[in-house]
């Protein structure tokens, strides 16, 4: 059988309640950590570019995933001088050097099962959730969150203070995406699924989510839950449907992102942040 197959057999046997942590045998165990090498290695992933522009949900992938949450028990770890509770370990970091790729010391975290491609620099601290994929050349700075099944792209830049969030449930939505080349500014937040296009400039503290509406000025048109390719966006507010109020004067204002066409002199900045970063 097939990996996907072995888990969805395993789901529909943890769906029906047929099959608990305590109960699981070492041939199920053993399809759990086939399915975490898969994802560390990049051979499966929980969302792909479906060849229209679009991005599809793998869901015997998240299923796979969640699965590793819940046929396993809490065991104790130690990390860093530091005994934790927890039912995955973290991720084995040791080849790192070996691809080009760092991790500072004092809390980049990774989790058992998620993707670190060549050439990532990891900034402490930053936690990489399970299911994860972070493209090689990705920057992920300091105090920066990538959520379960996020797919960050390649030569990507999170600011520090940065939340990618996860979306497992339901396992046919997308999570959230940043395609290669997006550079987000510190203290952005991209939420439920929302799509970044690709070579995108995101400026810093910028909310990204389907519930608030994106103003593209390049094509003259309002769109929910992506940022087209090749765009710069910075957060703006816009009038709301609330007019006046006696609680306050003059008319309520609700946040939305305004996207443009990327500047020369936007594209000229991220590229001597790369140099200084080589």
């Amino acid at each position: 059988m097939s990996l996907e197959a072995d888990v969805s057999a395993l789901w529909e046997r943890y769906d029906e309640g047929d099959l608990t942590a305590a109960d699981a045998t070492d041939d199920d165990r053993a399809v759990l950590e086939e399915f975490l090498d898969a994802l560390e290695a990049g051979d499966v992933r929980a969302a792909e570019p479906d060849g229209d522009g679009e991005w599809r949900a793998n869901a015997w992938v998240k299923r796979g995933i969640l699965l590793n949450f819940g046929l396993r028990e809490i065991h104790q770890y130690d990390y860093g001088g530091v005994t934790y509770n927890d039912v995955l370990p973290l991720l084995d970091t040791s080849d790192l050097d070996e691809r080009g790729s760092r991790n500072t010391p004092d809390g980049t975290v990774a989790r058992r099962g998620a993707h670190l491609g060549d050439d990532v620099i990891m900034m402490s601290p930053a936690f990489v959730n399970i299911g994860a994929y972070v493209g090689d050349g990705t920057l992920v700075d300091s105090c920066d969150t990538v959520g379960s099944a996020a797919q960050i792209g390649e030569h990507v830049k999170l600011g520090a203070n940065t939340l990618v969030g996860g979306v497992l449930e339901p396992v046919e939505s997308t999570p959230v995406v940043l395609e290669d080349g997006v550079s987000l500014g510190a203290g952005c937040r991209v939420t439920s699924g929302f799509v970044v296009g690709e070579n995108s400039v995101v400026g810093e503290n910028t909310l990204l989510t389907p519930r608030i509406p994106v103003y593209d000025l390049v094509e003259e048109e309002v769109v929910y839950g992506h940022l087209p390719p090749e765009r710069r966006a910075f957060t703006r507010f816009v009038e709301s449907s609330i007019s006046d109020h006696d609680l306050f004067e003059g008319g309520a204002y609700k946040p939305a992102v305004v996207a443009t066409d990327l500047e020369t002199e936007t594209l000229e900045a991220t590229e001597r942040e790369d140099a200084l970063r080589e």
